[in-house]
């Protein structure tokens, strides 16, 4: 749990910063309002924003709490296995979205994840997904709200169900007068906030330490050794001893199934890329993103590798694993401890940026789902537009006060990675698989959609039990790992099973849904007008992204 309690010693220049920032972000709101008359401008941004924007509000809306708080306090407590999260449980994804899934989510013209669900397996596949994906979102997004109403905490010193409402507040302000694009483009503002906050951080950080060889010598004589400086085996991270065993898990559980889980079917994500103007622009979107993905680490991780070893209360937390103060203090402690007032509300400024990009994400896709995949489907049909627009508005609210509920699960934490990982073998693992299997099968059939996702979903939660019961000695992050495999496996099987038992769509209802029905020219982007250049052809850029990050592999391995 944060530190509860005034931590942070701001003064007047910094109160300045973050009043600048807040107006920044409230004025695009207002602006962004005044784009909006049809629910598809308010949920999907009219589809007319270009690639370089969406590319960096793809990246900035996963810049929330698990890269800035979850990523720094896994750092602190595991060092340099933390960047697997990105060079293998990020990228190859985001590379896969951009060149294979994107040509099927915009070129049938959905509105949602779900919406593809439906037309692929049915109404019940799609109720089971938008149901667990709102429920999902709900969660995540009370880990947002949670550590944004902690930065409210420690920097005021306010309690934290006080923070809590307000932090809320600040978001839904926006949120809910500008849709879409008035979180797309407070993300890409948000964006080089973060950075400007985070990268003095971790410079100022590596000076105190004593440069690189400095951090590598005391990491080197810390709890964990020198194994917190290689990013392979990463044993500690996934739990198993085998150093085998714990790349296998490591390859399968988070880069394959958790990973593609989250980026080619997490709709907070997807929706961001179809939002763009052209298909080119939406399969670029998650390619463009993967550039500053690949590199990100280095001003999250580090500085929570230097807390751990120069921050007397985090040195103190990982030898005793005792006080006031844990894992997810990492960045507040280096602030408090590193940063002059002026810089410091830069870095207030960042982190605060970072969570209302996370739950403003969070909400926006929530508000799209619920809209569209259960309200308008299920609850009231066949209304105006307008009525869904307002709506959609109606739903933010909604959302937001749920939040605040689920807030105050995320605080009972220690290092809320553990948290958000088990919520993505829940929900992300199970949809993949029948994503992924629907999509290049075409005799799956309706039946399977849904009774894959059930029982993948029921397979995860039953692997969460047993370790929490200790059942299952699944130590670190292993029962997430263990859980996303389990997950996918089962979908997979009952899947199959399913259908070989029911009977399928016929290939003429599955064009467009499925590889080998679809034609080549569907899947192809133009590369005229707007989208002609060497550098706007998705491929190439994939495979430069893909390059590089083999490349870090090898440096950091």
């Amino acid at each position: 749990m944060l530190a509860q309690g005034q931590l942070l010693d701001a003064n007047g220049v910094d109160y300045a910063l973050l009043a600048l920032y807040f107006a920044f972000v409230l004025g695009i709101g207002w602006l962004a309002r005044r784009a909006v008359s049809t629910s598809l401008d308010f949920f999907l941004s009219g589809r007319a924003l270009p690639a370089w924007v969406t590319g960096l509000a793809f990246i900035s809306a996963n810049l929330g709490a698990i890269e800035i708080i979850g990523m720094s306090a896994n750092g602190a407590e595991y060092g340099m296995p933390t960047m697997h999260y990105f060079w293998i449980g990020a990228v190859p994804a985001m590379l896969f979205l951009g060149v294979v899934m994107m040509p099927f989510y915009y070129g049938s013209k959905v509105r949602s994840v779900p919406e593809f669900m439906l037309r692929r397996f049915g109404k019940a596949a799609h109720l089971v997904n938008g149901i667990s994906f709102a429920l999902a979102q709900v969660l995540i997004a009370g880990v947002n709200l949670f550590l944004l109403a902690s930065i409210v905490n420690a920097l005021l010193g306010w309690p934290l169900w006080v923070s809590v409402l307000i932090a809320a507040l600040i978001v839904l302000s926006y949120t809910a007068l500008g849709g879409l694009s008035a979180a797309i483009y407070n993300e890409v503002l948000q964006f080089f906030v973060i950075v400007a906050a985070l990268l003095p951080l971790t410079i100022v950080g590596l000076v105190k330490v004593g440069g690189v060889q400095g951090l590598v010598d005391k990491v080197t004589a810390s709890k964990g050794g020198a194994e917190q400086l290689t990013a392979w085996p990463g044993a500690e991270l996934t739990g198993f001893d085998n150093p085998v065993l714990s790349v296998i898990g490591m390859i399968f559980g988070l880069g394959f199934v958790l990973s593609f889980g989250y980026w080619t079917t997490n709709f907070v994500e997807v929706q961001r890329a179809m939002a763009s103007k052209s298909m080119s622009a939406a399969q670029r979107t998650p390619i463009i993103g993967a550039f500053p993905k690949m590199f990100i680490p280095f001003i999250v991780i580090i500085p929570g590798m230097i807390a751990a070893v120069i921050i007397p209360e985090m040195t103190n937390y990982k030898l005793t694993e005792q006080g006031p103060y844990d894992y997810n203090d990492a960045i507040l402690l280096m602030m408090r401890d590193l940063l002059p007032n002026g810089i410091l509300g830069i870095a207030l400024a960042g982190l605060l940026a970072s969570f209302m990009a996370g739950m403003a994400a969070n909400l926006s896709s929530f508000n799209t789902v619920f809209t569209y995949d259960i309200w308008q489907a299920y609850v009231v049909k066949d209304k105006p537009d307008h009525y869904y627009l307002q709506m959609g508005r109606w739903v933010t609210v909604g959302a937001t006060l749920a939040a605040v509920g689920t807030a105050f699960i995320a605080s009972g934490y220690e290092n809320l990675m553990d948290y958000l990982q088990q919520l993505f073998s829940f929900f992300n693992a199970p949809l993949f698989a029948t994503f992924i299997l629907g999509m290049f099968w075409k005799r799956m059939t309706a039946h399977a959609g849904w009774s894959g996702l059930v029982f993948g979903t029921a397979s995860a939660i039953a692997v969460y039990a047993l370790a929490e019961s200790g059942v299952w000695d699944l130590p670190g992050q292993g029962a997430s790992f263990v859980g996303a495999g389990v997950a996918f496996v089962v979908d997979v099987i009952v899947s199959v099973v399913v259908s070989l038992a029911t009977k399928p769509k016929t290939e003429e209802q599955l064009v467009g849904l499925v590889w080998s029905l679809t034609p080549k020219e569907n899947l192809q982007a133009s590369t005229t007008g707007e989208d002609a250049g060497w550098y706007r052809r998705p491929g190439l850029l994939a495979g430069i992204a893909l390059i590089l990050i083999i490349a870090l592999n090898i440096i950091f391995g």
